[in-house]
């Protein structure tokens, strides 16, 4: 049977949100897993000021429900039916602009963060952020000093080289840059646009049109926050919201002694996430793309093969047990998710363009229960 919260509860202006929140004794904050979520809740839970509140990170599948009780239960990023407030599109900049109806003023670089984990910059987002000083720079988006290390582990695109960081070397090698400059991440302005190009060019060769816009938000980044750019800020935030949800939460409410463990995870991610995206068994259909593998960060790996591999409409990833889709044409994809999931007896969640499934059937009779419902 599919799981429950199909219709989310009614979303809420900024300024309706922040009364109720402001009202309210105790508030519980329940993230869905993802970067933008993740920062949309940092963002409130930083605003309440001495409001009691609870956050936690909630996996696709995990049960949402607490037996603390609370005057407000806020979802953000997925549905949830004992919620009393949904967020789930422009989450991140929702929750920015009441964070600043409460009368807080809140991270610019989380905000920014949480936009770019969401696809692109919301607008009012990123103007705050200009006007409150961070910067944009040429080159590429990372998190790490380390340029290698950074470009080898971003799951912002797809290269000939992530993954594998000696391989990163000496594409930068090849580039004539100092070794020792490209630790540091000491490049100049014009290095780093050389950087930049690189990165273009080899991650739009053999790529699908869409690719050229989803490498967009990895170029000329913006410097702040914790880390090396705010890219890379939501590279790591997207990353541990899927990998350590306490970790994550810590993160969000700008814990800075959870910075390392947070980085660890984040490698852990990509490694896994590229690993799957060289490995995997594809196949190609009308309209759809599918791939299948072990054990992998499926979600990761669906947006990877959505946007820089797959010229289908549709992406679909499967493991033995699990399942994740992405449709890049504005479609819904998570009802055919749900279709998918009713017709094998398994159970789905998701909205909009991007959807997970659990089944306990084969492989190939979910593939083919999804090929029908698309």
């Amino acid at each position: 049977m599919s799981a429950t919260g199909r219709e989310p509860t009614p979303a809420t202006s900024p300024s309706a949100l922040a009364g109720s929140l402001r009202e309210a004794a105790f508030v519980r904050l329940v993230s869905d897993a993802t970067g933008e979520a993740l920062a949309a809740t940092g963002l409130l839970a930083r605003a309440l000021d001495d409001t009691p509140f609870q956050a936690s990170v909630v996996r696709p599948f995990e049960d949402p429900d607490r037996t603390t009780e609370t005057d407000i239960t806020v979802a953000i990023g997925r549905t949830q039916p004992t919620a009393d407030v949904t967020l789930t599109d422009r989450a991140a900049g929702t929750a920015f602009e009441t964070a600043r109806e409460l009368g807080s003023t809140p991270d610019r670089a989380l905000a920014l963060a949480g936009t770019i984990a969401a696809g692109e910059a919301d607008g009012s987002v990123a103007e705050a952020a200009e006007q409150a000083g961070l910067e944009r720079r040429p080159g590429v988006a990372v998190p790490t000093a380390d340029l290698a290390d950074g470009l080898a582990h971003s799951t912002l695109f797809v290269a000939p080289f992530s993954g594998e960081t000696d391989a990163t070397r000496a594409a930068l090698a090849g580039l004539d840059f100092d070794a020792d400059s490209v630790r540091a991440g000491d490049l100049s302005a014009d290095d780093h646009r050389r950087l930049a190009s690189l990165v273009a060019l080899t991650v739009t060769a053999d790529a699908p049109p869409r690719a050229a816009d989803a490498v967009q938000r990895a170029l000329r980044p913006t410097v702040g926050g914790p880390f090396e750019t705010v890219g890379g800020y939501a590279d790591v935030l997207d990353a541990v919201a899927r990998e350590q949800p306490g970790t994550a939460v810590a993160l969000a409410l700008g814990h800075e002694a959870v910075r390392e463990n947070a980085l660890a995870a984040w490698h852990s991610h990509a490694t896994r996430a590229h690993e799957a995206v060289s490995e995997a068994t594809t196949g190609r259909y009308d309209g759809l793309f599918v791939a299948r593998g072990d054990a992998m960060p499926i979600g990761t790996v669906a947006r990877l093969f959505a946007d820089y591999r797959t010229p289908e409409p549709v992406t679909l990833v499967v493991t033995d047990d699990h399942a994740a889709a992405r449709a890049t044409d504005g479609r819904d994809v998570a009802e055919t998710m749900h279709a998918a999931a009713d017709a094998v007896g398994g159970d789905a969640v998701g909205t909009g363009d991007r959807a997970r499934a659990r089944f306990d059937v084969s492989t190939a009779d979910f593939i083919e229960a999804f090929r029908e419902a698309v």
